[in-house]
């Protein structure tokens, strides 16, 4: 059974790094862009460089509603972003993943490391325990997200992820097609696989 989900909100994880290939930033621009253009809030780590800060540019450049949360720690280090729509500092990294989900309807993955990864990995955790039923979905640029893609396919094979889960994760390499994807994805509720 599909569900349909409207987004008023969407929670980006991305880096705060730019990356080695011009299509991780071109990407970024593109979300943000295209977010704002469908009339989506953006609400993002409240950085203003690496792909944080492509991303919030072009969505407020298109006019779009930008929701920055940031640890204080890392006011300085991500160069927290000045021009939003609301900038939230919180107090550390669980405040922050807590806010933003609060904040959001469905979760997106750009290009990103360490912090983009765990973030969207208890994103999809949430989902799994039904903390949530929003969409998380993985904008998969020029390949970036293949080898996490194979990974969670063999922890299935390898019976650490239940089949029914194999489809919380919502995953294209356009960001249009991505957002539509995840309108009707199936968020599993703890009945169908306990």
């Amino acid at each position: 059974m599909t569900q349909s989900h409207q987004f008023r909100r969407i929670c980006v994880y991305c880096g705060s790094q730019s990356g080695t290939r011009l299509e991780y930033a071109h990407a970024a621009m593109q979300m943000g862009t295209l977010l704002a253009q469908s009339g989506i809030g953006l609400v993002y780590g409240g950085g203003s460089i690496g792909m944080m800060g492509v991303l919030a540019d072009a969505a407020l450049r298109a006019k779009g509603e930008v929701i920055g949360v940031i640890p204080k720690k890392l006011v300085d280090l991500e160069q927290g972003h000045a021009g939003l729509t609301e900038m939230h500092v919180v107090k550390d990294m669980h405040e922050r993943k807590a806010k933003m989900a609060d904040l959001c309807d469905g979760f997106i993955a750009l290009p990103g490391g360490f912090g983009t990864l765990e973030e969207l990995a208890e994103a999809i955790t949430w989902a799994a325990l039904n903390y949530h039923l929003k969409p998380v979905g993985l904008l998969n640029v020029s390949g970036y997200y293949d080898q996490l893609l194979g990974f969670i396919e063999h922890a299935i094979n390898q019976g650490f992820v239940r089949p029914a889960h194999s489809g919380l994760l919502t995953s294209d390499v356009n960001a249009s097609d991505l957002l539509d994807r995840m309108r009707n994805a199936h968020i599993p509720t703890l009945d169908e696989w306990i």
